[in-house]
């Protein structure tokens, strides 16, 4: 079963929110760190899979890639699952593959609690179709959009879904710069949904946390910050506490 209607299941707890639409304000928007994998040692999936546990996150982020819509080839439904038996966290999947319906139930039952596809891989015809697909699974749903996109053609579908992803990097590996063109989309999708999750991926560190905080920017997919920090831990409450500092 998915979440009730009205509701947005965001961790491992099921803890249900409003759907985010216009018009909605909200006081305070804490800030979630999700450590990515992607930049995890996988010779010890287990442990640092605990680690993340004892630096206190919540959500952890799975990039999948399929080697055709991004360059990269990484992971399948039977790591996802290894995954599951591993960490009781909400597993966030990123499906960056053309054809990413055809695998969204087998993540969900792999052990995905939420799943975003892209919408350059749908394509507007299709994607309100792909949003009740994934939420049919029962996984909470993202849209995710590649730098050069323009949110505000997606706009119609932001109310639908349960996050929103801007791509702050080009997809494909890991280690990129931030581009920092992203953060007037940001802006203007915070300034058209007030309540909706916002989620950045690519080039997230010490140094852009403060940038796209101060956009809007809500939920942190970081991979080399968090992994290669002496102390993950501190890394993940110094951002997690940027919120109230960061400025427009």
């Amino acid at each position: 079963m998915g979440p009730p209607r009205g509701t947005v299941r965001i961790d491992g707890a099921g803890v249900g929110l409003p759907l985010p639409g216009r018009g909605q304000t909200k006081a305070v928007r804490p800030v979630t760190v999700l450590p990515s994998l992607l930049s995890a040692d996988f010779a010890r999936l287990a442990d640092e899979l605990r680690r993340c546990e004892q630096a206190g996150a919540r959500l952890l982020h799975v990039d999948v890639m399929d080697a055709h819509f991004v360059p990269n080839l990484t992971f399948g439904p039977f790591i996802v699952a290894a995954m599951r038996r591993s960490t009781r966290l909400h597993l966030d999947v990123h499906l960056m593959m053309t054809d990413p319906l055809r695998y969204v139930a087998d993540f969900r039952a792999a052990g995905a609690d939420a799943i975003t596809i892209h919408v350059e891989a749908v394509g507007p015809r299709h994607c309100a179709e792909a949003i009740e697909r994934v939420r049919s699974t029962g996984a909470a749903v993202g849209l995710a959009l590649n730098p050069d996109t323009d949110p505000e053609l997606w706009f119609s579908h932001f109310a639908k879904v349960d996050l929103v992803m801007f791509m702050t990097v080009y997809p494909g590996f890991g280690g990129q710069s931030f581009i920092p063109q992203v953060r007037a989309r940001i802006r203007a999708t915070r300034a058209a949904f007030p309540t909706l999750p916002i989620q950045v991926d690519g080039g997230i560190n010490r140094e852009t946390i403060p940038l796209v905080l101060a956009d809007g920017a809500d939920r942190l997919v970081t991979g080399n910050a968090f992994f290669n920090d002496p102390d993950p831990a501190g890394f993940l409450r110094w951002a997690e506490t940027q919120a109230n500092a960061a400025k427009p």
